[in-house]
């Protein structure tokens, strides 16, 4: 059965991490990201479940990690107690299948923005996530047209915030099937005509290398427009070992070669102890 974000959140599906999670047992002396790593790294909320986000910072805290992504509004504040950030935020961008490629999807994004995106800046948060939509027999050229209105329309408030939206590249071809941003010319081209600093592309390295791999060079040709990152292994948006087929620590190196300066979220379901293998990818992705 395939996992995706939206459908575990949708069936309620919970991984479960048991009450050991937290305890010296299961987690130990956990190690901090070296000093020397030019990786700043984030965990994904929905990954874990049985965690509250509370426990999630604790856990992110200890591993030297920067913060905790994909948290909703009346959750942003809460990072800052334990010296981290809510580094992704949703803020009313659209839904993944309905968003930014219909013109009537645009008012009510707009509106979300007006109100999210000041609370986004108060609360230190750097990104907020924004989709393309599905195609539902839209043809891609016009579902980029359409999507660049949308991000015109609503980049200013960014800009004016010092807030970045960051709109999601995902795969078509195993979870989100009819997705029109699922290849980054698509969004790049896109990115371009907006031409906007606080306007970027979220580059899932998970779903890009299903669509397309060749992600160091990828990444290198266009990190002028990339904002966020976001790892998980493939096959299965599993935990990143020896099960998968991405070399993540010279994916971080390309990363941090191209210059990027923000951050990069661990968004994976581990089939193993999640907090051991939320420390593995901590460590490998500190390059």
């Amino acid at each position: 059965m395939s996992l995706t974000r939206r459908s575990f959140l949708e069936a309620g599906i919970v991984t479960s991490l048991g009450s050991s999670l937290m305890s010296p047992s299961s987690s130990g002396q956990a190690p901090t990201t070296p000093s020397a790593s030019r990786i700043r790294q984030s965990v994904c909320r929905w990954c874990y479940k049985d965690m509250s986000v509370d426990q999630l910072c604790t856990l992110a805290a200890s591993l030297g990690m920067s913060g905790v992504d994909l948290l909703n509004v009346d959750e942003w504040e809460v990072p800052r107690k334990y010296g981290l950030i809510c580094t992704m935020g949703y803020g009313g961008g659209g839904t993944i299948p309905d968003a930014l490629n219909r013109i009537q999807n645009h008012a009510a994004i707009e509106e979300a923005f007006r109100k999210n995106i000041p609370l986004a800046a108060k609360a230190g948060v750097p990104n907020v996530i924004t989709f393309s939509g599905n195609r539902k027999g839209m043809s891609d050229e016009e579902g980029a047209r359409n999507t660049v209105i949308g991000l015109n329309r609503v980049k200013k408030i960014a800009e004016d915030n010092g807030v970045t939206i960051c709109l999601e590249l995902l795969n078509s071809k195993v979870n989100h099937h009819d997705y029109m941003a699922d290849h980054t010319a698509w969004g790049v081209g896109v990115m371009q005509q907006v031409n906007s600093p606080h306007v970027k592309l979220l580059y899932d390295i998970y779903h890009m290398q299903i669509m397309e791999g060749d992600l160091i060079a990828t990444i290198t040709a266009n990190s002028k427009w990339m904002g966020h990152f976001h790892t998980g292994g493939v096959p299965g948006r599993h935990q990143l070992d020896h099960t998968q087929e991405i070399q993540y620590d010279a994916v971080m190196r390309g990363i941090a070669d191209s210059g990027f300066k923000g951050y990069v979220a661990h968004e994976f379901l581990a089939t193993t102890d999640p907090v051991a293998a939320l420390r593995q990818a901590v460590s490998l992705c500190a390059v």
